[in-house]
């Protein structure tokens, strides 16, 4: 039996709403207190919304913004872990082996929750949690993302295929 290996890259970022939001700040589906929310349609999960890209990046069907939208905009639905659900049913016989994440961001520290991240994008994703990787940089400042305007995101999985 051989296998076909593809990686997938994604990105998302999002600028921070005003402090007096009432929206929560969400990565990776956890909730981070004392922080502003992103301004999106849905919740804006950075984390969430560069997998669906890297998983569109791998099967070609577009997910933010066409399986997204819908859900958003036609059904209310702002959840972004619904998303990701929805994209890994896209696609088909592959298998996600692994994902790579690294976040540019000033605000919030997320050092201390790091471990928490990985566990949830496992979770959702149903993956050991040692396939799933998260760094963090604030990049000394030298985007908006490191002056703590917002947050990006980069992911990179891995995917086999039976063949």
């Amino acid at each position: 039996m051989t296998y076909r290996i593809r990686t997938g890259l994604g990105q998302d970022s999002h600028r921070f709403l005003p402090p007096e939001s009432s929206k929560p700040c969400i990565l990776a589906g956890i909730i981070f207190e004392d922080m502003p929310g992103f301004q999106a349609n849905s919740d804006g999960d950075v984390v969430f919304h560069a997998i669906c890209n890297a998983i569109s990046s791998v099967t070609g069907v577009l997910v933010l913004g066409a399986i997204a939208d819908d859900l958003c905009l036609k059904d209310g639905i702002t959840d972004s872990e619904m998303y990701l659900k929805e994209a890994l049913h896209t696609l088909g016989h592959r298998k996600i082996t692994h994902v790579a994440i690294s976040i540019e961001a000033k605000r919030p520290k997320l050092k201390a929750r790091l471990l928490e991240m990985r566990a949830n994008v496992a979770r959702v994703m149903n993956l050991d949690i040692a396939d799933v990787g998260i760094t963090a940089t604030s990049g000394e400042g030298l985007t908006d993302f490191g002056c703590g305007d917002g947050l990006q995101c980069f992911v990179i999985i891995t995917t086999e295929e039976k063949r």
